[in-house]
Parts: C-alpha cells; structure tokens; sequence
C-alpha cells in the first residue's frame, strides 16, 4: 500500500488543491492533506522551494497549473508575470524538495507542458518528451494529465506512468444539464472535430451519442511562420449536412480562438441549428472582445471549458461561457490511486456516458443527478 496521502498545491494550482482537500477531507472524516510549500524569490529573480511539513514515507501529490499567468514576482524591482517555463522550473523544485524521502511522487499537470510541441519539422527542440524525461530521471513515479494535444507523448517513457485522462464525461453531464431540449439521434446532432487531430475525440463521443461526425481540415501556408506555426489560409469541411442540425465542436484547447470561431461561423453558414463548444482548456490568449462580437452576430451558442486551468473572472461572467468542474474528479482520482485501486473505470467513463445518456432520453437525467 502506498504512504500517507498528501498533497501539495503550487501557487498556480491553490485553488485547486484547496477544493480538492475540502472533498478528500469530506471523505476522510475531515481528515486534511494539504501541506504547506512556499516558493520565495530573490531580488535576482532565482528561487527555491521550502516544504514546510515532512514528508517522509508519504503518497504525495502535486498539482501544478502551467497555464496560470495571473501570478507574478519581482525581478530587479520589476513585475514579472509567470510563464509556463517558470511554473515548470517551480514543479522541479518542489521534486527536489521532497529530496528522495516520499515514498512515492505522482505529478497532477491538467494542461501538460509543452504539449504542442511533440514533434520536430525541422531543426527544432523536443521540449515536451524533455520534460517528460526530466520528471521521470528525478523519481516521479506517475504523472496525471487531461486531453494531451498528442497522447503518443506516453511513448517518450514506456516506463513510467503517463495517464491522459479525458473529460469527456463532465463536458457530457453539463451539456445535459444545461440544455433539456435536445435530441439525442443522428438527425439531429452532430460532433465536430475542427482539423484533423481532433478527430479521435470526437470519435469517442460521437460513438457514444450514436450520432454522426463531421471534420474541417485545415490548410495552412507552408512557406511561412506565424506566432510559431504556419498560418491558416482555410478551413474546408468533410461530412454531411449539418442544416439544422445542433452540432458540438470537441477539441482540445482555444488558444487564441480564431480557429474555433471560424469553425463555429462555417457551421452557421451551413445551417446548423444551435452551435456548442466543448474545449478542454479555455486560453483566450488574444481576450474575450471577438469571443463577444461572434457571440453577438449568432455564430455560436455556448462555449464549455474545465477549471483544470486558471480562469480570468471576465470570462466566468459572460453569459456564453460554462465552466465544468473537475475538482471532485482530480479528488476521486488522488482517492482511488492512494488507496491501491484501479482508476480504469475512472479515466474510461464510457459506460457512465452512456447511462447519463440514456437517462436523458427518458427524461429522468435530472432526477438522478
């Protein structure tokens, strides 16, 4: 049996790991597992990490969110706010931190770093499988992430456990929840997947509903690059007929948006009768304003993305926007793995998809929540 469980939320992921430790506690005859773990800065910007409790024999979990650039620091008397590469620095710190002495290291990182960059085109960095690398050469024993932009990262370390979990079955839970309207057959429902690699989502869900799919392919212009990658001159679609259609679009992230919501006004075009987005994490890199005007114009109807990710509070107040919670999941994950037991049925809730949907088109849904 694994150690004592502890968790240990870093600054980008406080919010989390204190919901997390209210359910585990609810669970554990408010029993708590958070420990305490500071990351204090000098002027020069360097840092380090002070775990304030032991942690010797222990189950630890940390959580970290890469994506969370609300924070800053001072370096030489200026505001700095976080990066990604900075949140990854902090993880390693806490690692090395626990210096060798927990009995066991699992690494909670929803959104997972670097994960866009898995592949080399040309003479190009590897940062995803160097980090993955990294982790695993310091004695991380798992690590837990959501939606990977390429699950084939897992093969970078065959010998240590990657697990890639979908949200698939609370983007499923909301959508039911929010809507009492819809009709669950392939006359009058759609998945979408927006380019290529998103396709095997909308597989998986399209599969379950019983409906049928569509795709964009994406063409891009090879002779430049563009904010890191080669733009997008068109997004062509393949499939039938979305006219009146209520169609989900599945993807991964909404970076920047333009994509998504070129997809989105396409589908409209074509006579799709209600357009909804299921995306994993929620970016809005280059802010809300076209988000609004889009919403405004009628291109699309509403946008659900997790909270495994830091969420501006503009963005939970637009009327457009759900936010899915996850907390009770990442809590019944850390539970399931602390006490020795599969998380199978966990991180493949195909079955638990299809029971929610066949509530639904009873109309008992509601009644069994």
């Amino acid at each position: 049996m694994p150690g004592k469980l502890s968790v240990i939320a870093l600054k980008s992921a406080a919010q989390i790991g204190e919901r997390v430790d209210r359910i585990l506690s609810e669970w554990h005859e408010g029993e708590h597992f958070l420990i305490p773990a500071e990351h204090p800065r000098f002027s020069s910007g360097e840092a380090k990490c002070v775990i304030r409790e032991s942690v010797r024999d222990r189950d630890i979990y940390i959580i970290v969110d890469v994506c969370n650039s609300s924070i800053t620091y001072t370096m030489n008397g200026e505001i700095n706010h976080m990066s990604p590469d900075d949140h990854y620095q902090d993880l390693k710190r806490t690692i090395a931190a626990c210096n060798g002495k927990a009995d066991r290291i699992t690494v909670i990182m929803p959104f997972l770093y670097e994960g866009r960059q898995h592949r080399k085109t040309t003479r190009e960095s590897l940062d995803c499988a160097i980090m993955l690398r990294e982790i695993e050469q310091m004695g991380v024993h798992s690590i837990l992430t959501f939606d990977a932009h390429d699950p084939r990262m897992q093969n970078v370390v065959p010998l240590m456990s990657l697990e890639n979990i979908s949200p698939a079955l609370q983007f499923t839970q909301a959508m039911l929840t929010e809507y009492e309207d819809l009709i669950l057959d392939s006359n009058h429902v759609m998945f979408i997947a927006p380019d290529e690699g998103a396709t095997e989502r909308a597989v998986f869900l399209a599969t379950l509903f019983g409906v049928n799919i569509g795709m964009f392919y994406k063409r891009r212009d090879y002779t430049q690059i563009v904010n890191g990658s080669n733009p997008v001159i068109a997004h062509d679609f393949c499939g039938s007929s979305v006219r009146g259609m209520d169609v989900i679009i599945v993807d991964d992230m909404i970076s920047s948006g333009g994509s998504m919501l070129d997809t989105a006004r396409q589908l409209k075009e074509m006579g799709a009768k209600r357009v909804f987005i299921f995306s994993t994490f929620g970016l809005f890199t280059n802010g809300l304003d076209k988000f609004d005007q889009a919403y405004a114009k009628g291109q699309f109807d509403r946008i659900f993305t997790t909270n495994l990710i830091y969420q501006k509070p503009e963005l939970k107040a637009r009327s457009w926007y759900v936010s899915v919670n996850m907390n009770r999941y990442i809590a019944a994950l850390i539970d399931t793995l602390n006490s020795g037991n599969s998380i199978h049925d966990l991180i493949k809730p195909a079955v638990r998809i299809k029971q929610m949907i066949d509530l639904y088109k009873k109309h008992e849904f509601r009644a069994n929540k």
